[in-house]
């Protein structure tokens, strides 16, 4: 959003003012392929763009060569300690990789990787992480943890930069949302790369959910960001899914429908979570995107509350009217309820 610099990912291009990338990372590891490519496969159809790949150990060179041959997403070597492992991905074929200037800052090392990264126009990401940062790192700082994440993209920047590679992201995450924030902002007063955002370790289920949107919306707010990822304990479907609902939310991305319902209160004419749940499982799945849907329990928040729902329903003293862009167009009994959208679906 805020970057000038554009990177490509063999073909996946990020920056400027291309829209904000969606991605992941496998949770199955490298040695059970068939886990990886499904893996892959699932995350694909559900809108991921990009995929984080751990790559821990050089005896797993022929199932990420097989990944990157087989998979349909871009993917990006997940690299920490050893820079020969950066080396042996980038000869392998994958066009990104990520290195952690927490525990890789071996400028020999680096070097390796970045002449390589040059003659085979790949992508570093630089990417800082709270549980990352040694001892000298956040001394430096003066304990100021969200300085230390900053001071540490910095240092592995200007290593790049002196050996003339400027094909980067920069990355600064941490499981704490305000040091997050600050560090983002570090970053984006100072440099145009392009800037991968997310919550590390956010957590599972609604915790999970409710960090990483607050953190990842406010610096998507912010203007910053230009890829993010929804860091949590779930399958990685759930993190994609997480992350379209939080940028069509924001107006920055559209992809499936929005469905949205009332609260309900006593004037509520029906049960509008058991109507929510009714419409909800006879909605198709290629419904247009950005499409929006909505139910509502009465009359006072049917036509004039949801006047901009593409198909909206609320509940009525008989059963329930529905209507387009607050345009009244049928009602009847909730049991004819299922033949009626049935039919205004098929007319969209």
């Amino acid at each position: 959003m805020c970057s000038r610099k554009v990177v490509n990912i063999d073909g996946l291009k990020i920056g400027g003012n291309l829209p904000i990338r969606v991605e992941s990372m496998l949770k199955a590891a490298l040695s059970d392929l068939d886990s990886c490519i499904l893996e892959s496969e699932i995350l694909y159809q559900n809108g991921c763009e990009l995929i984080r790949v751990a790559f821990p150990d050089t005896s797993l060179s022929d199932n990420f060569e097989k990944l990157i041959k087989f998979s349909k997403l871009k993917i990006m070597a997940d690299i920490h300690f050893d820079h020969n492992l950066a080396v042996a991905a980038l000869e392998l074929g994958c066009r990104a990789i990520r290195i952690n200037p927490g525990n890789m800052s071996d400028s020999n090392g680096i070097k390796k990787i970045v002449d390589l990264a040059k003659r085979t126009d790949s992508v570093i990401r630089i990417g800082a992480n709270g549980g990352s940062l040694n001892n000298k790192q956040i001394l430096e700082a003066g304990n100021d943890r969200s300085l230390a994440l900053f001071n540490a993209v910095e240092e592995q920047l200007e290593l790049l930069l002196n050996e003339n590679f400027d094909n980067i992201i920069i990355s600064a995450k941490s499981s704490n949302v305000c040091e997050t924030l600050r560090a983002n902002a570090l970053l984006s007063q100072k440099y145009t790369y392009p800037i991968h955002i997310g919550i590390t370790e956010a957590g599972s289920g609604i915790s999970g959910i409710v960090k990483s949107s607050i953190g990842i919306g406010i610096i998507l707010s912010q203007g910053i960001g230009d890829t993010i990822r929804v860091s949590l304990t779930a399958p990685g479907v759930e993190e994609v899914k997480t992350a379209y609902h939080i940028l069509r939310t924001l107006e920055l991305r559209q992809r499936g429908y929005n469905l949205i319902s009332c609260p309900t209160c006593g004037r509520k004419r029906v049960d509008v979570e058991k109507l929510t749940r009714m419409v909800k499982n006879l909605l198709p799945e290629n419904l247009p995107d950005g499409l929006t849907i909505a139910v509502m329990g009465c009359e006072v928040n049917g036509p004039r509350e949801a006047s901009e729902a593409d198909i909206g329903i609320a509940g009525t003293p008989y059963g329930f009217v529905m209507f387009k862009k607050g345009v009244r167009i049928c009602s009847g009994k909730i049991d004819e309820l299922p033949e009626k959208l049935k039919r205004i679906i098929l007319e969209i």
